[in-house]
């Protein structure tokens, strides 16, 4: 238990599109269309390992060369499973896209996939065989902060180009960060400040966290309690571990506190079972739900009762003035049978990112190309954001734009699941850059 202080949120998606947009789907359509990875064939198989290589449909100048290689590191079981087939599909649409138009410098472009579970040891020893044996020029993932953050010992050490997707910690872009790695979904500290404001004074003050027990969790519940501080909240809470069924007595801890609202920082199963268990023990009637992340592949996991409360979204699908979301939205739904959410454009942002930087450098160095990325500015195709989105100097953080509202039932589209508020920039919910603690050291 936490100890307590006192002062201290389907209808045709073809129609309407631009001319710019309808050549990108025709684009994204025009390369082979490989089906997401399920779990019980992941399983089947032995996913151990899994080598995507993805033939392009058009010429490859250097067709008799090695490969470009891009070694993706998720976890394909486990409670975070269907957040990492999330970023593998959006990867996957990122590869057949690179190739479409010539691969990366040239070559063909595989992308190869490794499954960490969420454990550390195999996180970094998939990471180091990506590397040493597969011989892979960059590597991307992943979903767990605590194995996203000792993959980055192994690639600063190995010297290698590294977009972590899905890890939210603060530590890989703060006290952590190093030279070589660069991230697509906001930090901890960036969610926290996104949304507590709009908490504190939508719903109040006097909250009770539900936190997954370890990096990620940690660091998150630490970001919203100081902001909590600074208005003079109070708050309690449990931490729990990954893989945990039964919530009843952290439910009963929280009913007696009497929060304003009831934190949910859980995320995949561990966030549906929780979530599932507050709709059916009735506590959302009388305590308000919120959080950070409440992500589409969750939402759609979870009953209409459970449906309800304010949070964030890192990326969201329905955002009509922003341009190329409708050919991305498409081109994933015709993928995956689904909206795209958040976890399709870490992915495919990430890859595209890797691309778009080597074909403009014209190398694989992962120095010269980490310099490049610095103050980068994403291209709109790639970024899909209301804002200009680059990556901060200071730390290598891409500030992209935080999405703040409240999630509902469905409506008239099955996925129309969530209602955007406000738009937080990435700069404003990261702080100046004068405050990160993150010391960049380039080799030399």
């Amino acid at each position: 238990m936490m100890g307590r202080s006192s002062g201290d949120s389907q209808q045709s998606i073809v129609g309407g599109l631009g001319a710019d947009e309808a050549k990108l789907m025709r684009r994204r359509a025009a390369g082979p269309r490989p089906h997401r990875i399920g779990r019980r064939s992941v399983l089947k198989t032995g996913l151990a390992w899994t080598a995507c290589a993805i033939a392009a449909p058009l010429p490859i100048r250097a067709r008799g060369e090695q490969p470009v290689k891009i070694g993706m590191v998720e976890p394909l079981t486990g409670v975070y499973a269907a957040l990492a087939e999330g970023e593998i599909a959006g990867a996957r649409l990122a590869i057949d896209e690179i190739n479409h138009d010539g691969g990366i410098l040239g070559r063909e472009t595989q992308l190869l996939v490794a499954d960490s579970g969420n454990d550390i040891m195999a996180g970094v020893e998939k990471t180091r065989r990506l590397i040493d044996q597969d011989q892979v020029d960059f590597i991307a993932g992943n979903v767990n902060s605590a194995v996203a953050l000792a993959m980055t010992q192994v690639t600063a050490e190995k010297r290698k180009l590294q977009i972590v997707t899905g890890g939210h910690t603060d530590e890989i872009t703060g006290s952590r960060c190093s030279w070589n790695v660069f991230r697509i979904c906001k930090s901890t500290t960036m969610e926290a400040n996104a949304i507590a404001v709009t908490l504190i004074e939508e719903l109040g003050a006097k909250w009770y966290f539900l936190t997954p027990d370890y990096v990620y969790g940690h660091a998150l519940q630490s970001a919203f309690e100081l902001k909590l501080r600074e208005h003079g909240g109070a708050w309690a809470g449990d931490i729990l571990p990954l893989g945990s069924v039964d919530y009843s007595q952290a439910l009963t801890n929280a009913e007696a506190f009497n929060p304003n609202v009831l934190i949910n920082l859980m995320a995949g199963e561990d966030q549906v079972n929780s979530l599932t268990q507050i709709a059916s023990f009735g506590l959302a009637q009388n305590i308000a739900v919120g959080g950070a992340l409440f992500e589409l592949e969750t939402i759609l996991s979870v009953p209409n009762p459970a449906r309800t409360g304010w949070w964030t979204m890192e990326w969201w699908w329905n955002q009509p003035d922003v341009a190329h979301i409708k050919a991305f939205d498409a081109a994933i739904r015709t993928r995956t049978g689904r909206a795209a959410s958040a976890r399709n454009w870490f992915g495919y942002a990430g890859i595209r990112t890797l691309a778009q930087i080597a074909n403009q450098e014209k190398s694989l160095d992962a120095v010269a190309l980490a310099r490049a990325l610095q103050g980068y500015t994403l291209p709109a195709d790639i970024s899909l954001d209301p804002n200009p989105t680059s990556f901060r100097k200071a730390d290598n953080e891409l500030a992209s734009t935080v999405l703040v509202g409240e999630v509902h039932p469905a409506r008239a589209d099955p996925f129309d699941l969530f209602t955007v508020r406000a738009l937080v920039k990435g700069e404003q919910a990261a702080g100046p850059d004068s405050e990160t603690v993150c010391r960049l050291a380039f080799p030399s």
